[in-house]
């Protein structure tokens, strides 16, 4: 979504959404943090998601993630509205869906910002709103035998 300048004659700006995708392949930090580079940003802020050995006090032996054929698409909605709320220069996520194990990266998002507190602001609100909003879904499988979805 291009946004337009104040300054009239000027071009608008690029897209602020530089990176949207969910994998089945393992995520990179580097990738995510290399797409919200922006020579404007004086912040960036970016969260990882690993996939802890307990939930709930007990112990995770597998975990796996899958999404609706939509979940692509509720990505981009909840980017476009961070980058309509906040002054994004830059915003990039990526998820994880099959088979995980203990310390695989699950999500990785990252927005830059002129500051450092709207950068804080916006990611956290990315991260929350893609976790509550996106339908991905988590299967975990424990250590006494039981399993359980999470987001389902």
């Amino acid at each position: 979504m291009a946004r337009t300048d104040d300054h009239p004659g000027e071009a608008a700006a690029p897209d602020p959404i530089r990176l949207l995708a969910i994998r089945e392949t393992p995520l990179s930090v580097d990738e995510v943090f290399a797409a919200v580079g922006d020579d404007a940003a004086g912040g960036t802020a970016l969260f990882v998601g690993t996939v802890r050995d307990h939930d709930g006090g007990a112990e995770v032996t597998a975990l796996g993630y899958s999404c609706h054929p939509s979940a692509e698409a509720e990505m981009r909605r909840l980017a476009e509205k961070i980058a309509t709320d906040f002054p994004v220069r830059a915003l990039a996520a990526v998820h994880r869906v099959g088979d995980l194990s203990v310390g695989d990266l699950a999500v990785v998002v990252a927005v830059s910002c002129p500051h450092r507190d709207e950068a804080f602001t916006a990611c956290r609100r990315l991260i929350d709103d893609l976790k509550r909003e996106v339908p991905i879904w988590k299967h975990q499988k424990f250590a006494d035998g039981t399993e359980d979805w999470v987001g389902a």
